[in-house]
């Protein structure tokens, strides 16, 4: 079966870029990448639906969206493509997030296999990336940790893997729902709960570390939910927003309650830390 591949920048922000990946799904394709430019979707070629796809890129919302590439991916050299050009991903030398057809590598201390499918947080863009540094400062042992809008659930093993008693990863996509059940049994951390759902779903229970790697509008229209879960003394890890925006997290975080800890960037995406005290 021949595949088409499709790079394409990214929309203005992780919302639109959930929402045009939900819709290209919705029009054939079934897998996604994300790449230093953007991303790249691949679609079994009988599968395309033309028509379906060029009305997605005619929305208002994806004016700014380009195409960077296309490409016919014969059959016969669709996983060698698809390997050759998925790369593991290493942070600071220790944390290694590789896909099921890499083989493992026990000279790093935390190897994990993630297969994303449609669900975004492989490390390769720059707000997972950000988010596992600050996790590999972060003490989790025993801690209790909440995952939000944990799409591949790569957030949630690690949690598990630096220690984390209870933990908890959350996602209102079923595919990413699906995709996190795959990934917590790849890498034998089956005791992972795993939801569907979204901060409504939280009914105020208790963790002492949540991780939010969403976009500021959903960060800062349900950060009060996540205040309401978070231990006295328990820190917020907030990411999925550019620098721009971090004054405007912080004046939400704070007027809730957080003090504001410190925070990283990468090509104008920001993760930060919150503490409440």
């Amino acid at each position: 079966m021949n595949y088409l591949a499709y790079t394409f920048s990214n929309p203005q922000n992780e919302a639109l870029k959930d929402m045009l990946a939900e819709l290209l799904g919705a029009a054939g394709f079934d897998s996604f990448m994300d790449v230093d430019e953007g991303f790249t979707a691949y679609c079994a070629e009988n599968a395309f639906d033309k028509m379906a796809f060029d009305g997605i890129l005619a929305m208002e919302q994806f004016a700014d969206v380009k195409i960077l590439k296309q490409e016919l991916i014969p059959d016969q050299d669709w996983n060698a493509t698809w390997e050759s050009s998925y790369e593991p991903v290493v942070i600071d030398g220790t944390c290694r997030i590789r896909a099921p057809f890499h083989e493992p590598d026990s000279s790093y201390k935390y190897d994990l296999c993630i297969e994303p499918k449609m669900s975004f947080g492989t490390a390769h863009h720059e707000t997972t990336a950000q988010i596992i540094k600050l996790m590999l400062t972060e003490d989790f042992k025993g801690k209790d940790v909440l995952d939000m809008g944990s799409g591949t659930g790569v957030l949630a093993i690690l949690a598990r893997k630096l220690g984390s008693a209870k933990t908890v990863a959350i996602d209102n996509d079923e595919w990413a729902y699906r995709n996190a059940l795959d990934n917590v049994r790849y890498n034998d951390e089956t005791d992972i709960v795993v939801e569907l759902g979204d901060a409504n779903s939280l009914n105020n229970r208790q963790f002492d570390i949540i991780i939010a790697n969403i976009n500021r509008n959903i960060l800062l229209r349900d950060m009060h939910e996540y205040v309401k879960c978070l231990n006295k003394g328990g820190k917020i890890f907030f990411s999925g927003f550019y620098e721009a925006d971090l004054q405007m997290i912080r004046n939400e975080a704070e007027r809730l309650g957080l003090s504001y800890l410190n925070h990283i960037k990468d090509n104008e995406w920001t993760a930060a830390v919150f503490i409440r005290k």
